[in-house]
């Protein structure tokens, strides 16, 4: 049973199960939640599902992928007024086990032609680095990357041609419109 399925359920928390997959050749298996701070995670997690659920935030999205609660599936729509707007990019986020003290990896797996995300669709974002606080959650981390696609920090960019850019919006749009059809 997925957790979209589970998503209705008030009992939530006794559905869930982390279980690793049998180790396949060259996939590393998946963090599996044991004792104590494995438990907390766990329900960290669940919580942040539930309230994401709840929280009717437009343009975000994010679920667990298949049963593996570490591994999640997202999407951000560009705002409204952004070059992005109306375009729906898809990312992916994995949580680390001693999660909410070590923040998540996220990239985008869309093409994203943007000053901060690189071809890899790695992200540069303070809060996912350095800035980092327990505090933040996944609805905190999707709301600053989508408000990040329409306010870039050109003073670290990865993506130094989109930073070279994006004074020239008209020209901006044509490469993010380009790449997002390509992807």
């Amino acid at each position: 049973m997925s957790y979209r399925e589970n998503a209705q359920d008030d009992n939530i928390t006794s559905n869930i199960s982390v279980v690793a997959p049998p180790p396949s050749a060259g996939k590393q298996s998946p963090p599996v939640a044991t004792g104590c701070d494995g438990q907390s995670v766990l329900k960290r997690l669940q919580s942040e599902l539930m309230s994401l659920m709840m929280c009717g935030d437009p343009g975000i999205s994010a679920f667990p992928e298949g049963d593996n609660i570490f591994n999640w599936k997202g999407t951000i729509t560009g705002s409204k007024d952004t070059v992005y707007e109306g375009m729906i990019y898809k990312l992916c986020l994995s949580f680390p086990t001693d999660y909410p003290f070590k923040p998540p990896k996220v990239k985008f797996e869309t093409a994203c032609f943007h000053p901060n995300v690189d071809v890899l669709g790695n992200i540069c974002l303070d809060i996912l680095q350095d800035k980092w606080s327990s505090a933040y959650d996944v609805r905190t981390i999707l709301l600053s990357i989508q408000s990040l696609l329409g306010e870039p920090n050109n003073e670290s960019p990865l993506n130094t041609q989109a930073a070279a850019l994006w004074i020239n919006q008209e020209e901006f749009r044509k490469m993010v419109e380009k790449l997002y059809k390509a992807a």
